[in-house]
């Protein structure tokens, strides 16, 4: 964190950080518990958690990069390699996790192509057109030949 007076800092409650990351208040309290963000500060008086700006980014960051489907692992590896010097190993980090998502991606697509034969499949049954269900089978068959 800066150096600046914590009466000037704006300070986050864990309901805020949930809303403005999209991570739910037990993922927060999970990331905390594991150590990929550091000890929350806590308001004397309540004991509640207050996160100040930069944890806030943080953890924004960390949510946006959650949603890629990057593990845990990966988010550590990523806060650990950040600051001077870490640009190569950070290149790979990012380069693997969109190498999985492009093949994430891929599977996804056969199979929506598989949903679609066999929609088509059972269009045609309801209009007996024959020759329309032996493509949308054979639709089928392809996209279940490259699960």
């Amino acid at each position: 964190m800066s150096m600046a007076d914590p009466a000037e800092v704006t300070w986050c409650t864990i309901q805020e950080v949930s809303r403005r990351s999209g991570l739910s208040e037990p993922t927060l309290r999970y990331y905390e518990r594991i150590g990929l963000i550091g000890p929350v500060r806590r308001d004397p008086s309540s004991g509640h958690r207050r996160y100040d700006p930069e944890l806030v980014e943080t953890i924004v960051a960390l949510s946006c990069l959650r949603d890629t489907g990057m593990s845990v692992r990966d988010l550590r590896e990523y806060l650990a390699h950040l600051g001077d010097g870490a640009a190569a190993h950070l290149r790979e980090l990012f380069r693997r996790n969109a190498s999985r998502l492009d093949a994430e991606i891929e599977r996804l697509t056969v199979r929506r192509e598989y949903l679609r034969h066999k929609a088509e499949l059972w269009d045609a049954r309801v209009r007996g057109d024959a020759e329309a269900e032996s493509r949308a089978i054979d639709g089928v068959r392809d996209a279940v030949s490259r699960f």
